[in-house]
């Protein structure tokens, strides 16, 4: 299937081997075609994307499976949106000879478990050299349950849960969306996989979701795909966390780097007092650099798994 992404060139003439790559992975955006952050004016995340370029880095922006070239995909999966981040820097370097061919995976929010999904791939590309995370880390049921707790004032988390369904039905045609949804959600689902939010929507709470919803045999198998540490990573992360972030507390994080240490992974956790994730992801700018930069140089890279 097609998958569109966009290309990021530093100015000015290229090292020998290319410009070194960043492979960005994107936040969730929404579910219809429209919101791919390749047809918005500055890729939904410009400033940070022109910083990366500024430093000498190539920028290889994907959108997921389901975003601008085609649609009724999983738009929120680690392991689909990974694969996508993967291949994304296959294509780029095929299609803009600047282009080098080491890269490292950085991603917020839902990026961030794209790009621990990268590291955790049983496709394995020897110049891929790490990970970044920027907004935390949590296992999949652990998110979507708080999401649940939260949606009757939240519309973001109104909105994932609707996601949550129509993710779950891209994954597995035989699932039933109204196994998860009773019948008063089903025109707030249809919304929310034409939408990108900030429209005017049909109502939505957690009080229109089945009772049990989180044990369906498909959920729970999304849970289990979307749960970073099921297996070891191949590269280094580095796993940033505001420890005021309301979306997933610092102790969330810690738990599921503990699960990923105990798997063997190289691990790198910083966490940054009084800041949320939107706020730790320009605080954190000098560490993401520096580690990056380690990276492409060579260097072992370090770690705090207890």
């Amino acid at each position: 299937m097609a998958v569109s992404a966009v290309v990021l060139i530093p100015d000015g003439k290229p090292p020998a081997r290319g410009w070194p790559v960043i492979a960005w992975a994107h936040e969730f955006r929404g579910a219809g075609r429209q919101c791919a952050p390749s047809v918005k004016k500055n890729l939904g995340s410009g400033p940070i994307l022109a910083m990366y370029a500024s430093l000498g880095y190539a920028v290889v922006a994907t959108d997921y499976s389901g975003l601008g070239a085609d649609s009724g995909k999983a738009v929120v999966d680690m392991e689909s949106n990974a694969l996508d981040v993967m291949y994304s820097v296959v294509a780029a370097r095929a299609a803009v000879p600047q282009v080098g061919r080491r890269w490292i995976a950085v991603g917020p929010f839902q990026g961030g478990l794209a790009a621990v999904g990268v590291a955790e791939s049983e496709v394995h590309d020897p110049d891929y050299l790490g990970s970044v995370a920027t907004s935390g880390m949590a296992d999949a049921q652990e998110a979507y349950e708080r999401f649940a707790s939260s949606s009757n004032s939240n519309p973001n988390s109104n909105r994932m849960l609707l996601v949550l369904a129509a993710t779950v039905k891209a994954l597995h045609p035989e699932f039933r969306v109204s196994d998860l949804l009773k019948d008063e959600a089903l025109p707030a689902y249809q919304g929310v996989v034409e939408t990108c939010g900030g429209e005017t929507e049909p109502e939505f709470t957690a009080g229109m979701l089945k009772p049990d919803w989180e044990s369906n045999q498909y959920v729970k198998e999304f849970f289990r795909r979307n749960s970073p540490g099921e297996k070891r990573a191949h590269g280094p992360l580095l796993v940033i966390s505001g420890e005021a972030d309301p979306a997933i507390p610092v102790d969330v994080s810690e738990q599921s780097v503990a699960r990923m240490c105990k798997r063997g992974s190289r691990i790198l956790f910083l966490k940054y007092p009084n800041l949320d994730a939107s706020g730790v992801m320009g605080a954190s700018a000098a560490d993401q650099i520096s580690w990056i930069k380690a990276r492409f140089a060579g260097y072992a890279a370090p770690g705090n798994c207890r």
